[in-house]
């Protein structure tokens, strides 16, 4: 049974950092492609980053140069590095893990298996 779970959210000042963990267990991190998406309060959930197996990656527009995803093989757990954020980052960041070999994507079809969130508050 696959398990992913997320930490390292919490409350930061506008253009503060933050880095996100996601823990995998029945489940390797190098596999398949994995990727965070976020949920406001009000809006719908989107994609923000996506790593595949090859190790290729893809942002959304708004997190360019901000967000950096990476995973650590040996601790089986991808992580989403957080810098310069803005307040309307605030929102419950989630870990996803597709159960295929796909191009990285954020779209949420892509993705059979989700984490519970963390909270991420961004104050201005």
């Amino acid at each position: 049974q696959v398990h992913l779970v997320e930490s390292g959210g919490g409350s930061v000042n506008a253009g503060g950092s933050l880095r996100l963990s996601c823990a995998a267990s029945g489940y390797t991190v190098s596999t398949y492609t994995m990727g965070w998406f976020r949920q406001a309060p009000g809006k719908e959930r989107e994609g923000v980053a996506s790593i595949g197996s090859d190790g290729s990656t893809r942002y959304a527009d708004p997190v360019k140069g901000r967000f950096t995803i990476s995973r650590d093989n040996a601790k089986n757990t991808l992580y989403l590095q957080l810098n310069s954020l803005r307040y309307d980052d605030t929102a419950k960041y989630y870990c996803a893990a597709a159960a295929a070999n796909t191009w990285p994507s954020l779209m949420e079809n892509a993705y059979s298996y989700w984490g519970q969130g963390t909270q991420v508050t961004v104050s201005s």
